[in-house]
């Protein structure tokens, strides 16, 4: 089977005219970039409050930190995605107004980045978890013995060598983060997923459409991969971490 290109088909006018495709998918991936970062934000923020939580001697707020992690880690992303749009604003009556007043995308903006960012919250706070019980019980003794206080001890003794040790499987959360936020197209966000498929249906040039997008996530996702290696080069402790001096 012979298929003929046609990545003309990008600089083509919309049916109503003015716009091109090509403008149709810049615009997804500013929603997606957007949406991403954002989540990005609240997760990185909440998995290290939650997961720092899970280590500390107070059962209550053990208990509390795998609850969260264990409802939002075993909710399938699009249920939760349709929760948070479609089910949460009937309880709330303001939330709900909110939705009714408000413009349809900047509803669906913030529904996408409060499901994205605690779902991947719930992540990184396993993460976090880990990372702070990998390291060495006489480290947080030590910590004590100078007389710091516990929090003391997990801002300036624990939490930062914990980050160094999971910057790599951060650098996959982000990656699925961003991968992720293509969920979002199904309560109508008009993110680069979306756009793709609506190109395709204005012209047929599903392959064409498809394969840009694709282009294009592998691109975001790379970038973000560097730019925490890098950040995992900086930050590494020497002849701690292994592979961190390369």
């Amino acid at each position: 089977m012979h298929y003929n290109w046609n990545w003309g088909v990008f600089f083509q006018e919309l049916p109503g005219g003015g716009e091109e495709y090509w403008q149709l998918i810049v615009w997804g991936i500013g929603w997606t970039l957007a949406v991403s970062a954002c989540s990005w934000v609240i997760a990185i923020a909440l998995g290290s409050v939650i997961g720092t939580i899970r280590t500390t001697n107070s059962p209550w707020l053990v208990r509390f930190g795998n609850g969260w992690v264990e409802f939002f880690r075993n909710v399938p992303l699009l249920v939760q995605m349709f929760l948070w749009y479609f089910v949460i604003p009937e309880f709330i009556p303001p939330l709900k107004s909110w939705v009714v007043r408000t413009d349809p995308a900047h509803a669906q903006f913030v529904s996408a980045v409060l499901c994205l960012g605690l779902f991947t919250s719930a992540r990184i706070a396993e993460q976090v978890r880990a990372g702070i019980q990998s390291l060495a019980r006489g480290q947080r003794a030590a910590g004590m013995a100078i007389g710091l206080t516990q929090p003391q001890v997990y801002r300036f003794v624990l939490l930062p060598m914990g980050f160094r040790i999971i910057i790599p499987p951060l650098t996959s959360e982000t990656m699925n983060l961003i991968k992720n936020s293509s969920v979002a197209l199904t309560i109508g966000l008009a993110e680069l997923t979306f756009r793709a498929r609506e190109m395709g249906e204005y012209t047929f040039n599903f392959f064409e459409a498809f394969t840009a997008a694709t282009l294009i996530y592998i691109v975001i996702a790379m970038t973000a991969n560097r730019v925490m290696a890098y950040v995992e080069k900086r930050v590494a402790v020497p002849g701690y971490i292994a592979g961190g001096g390369k």
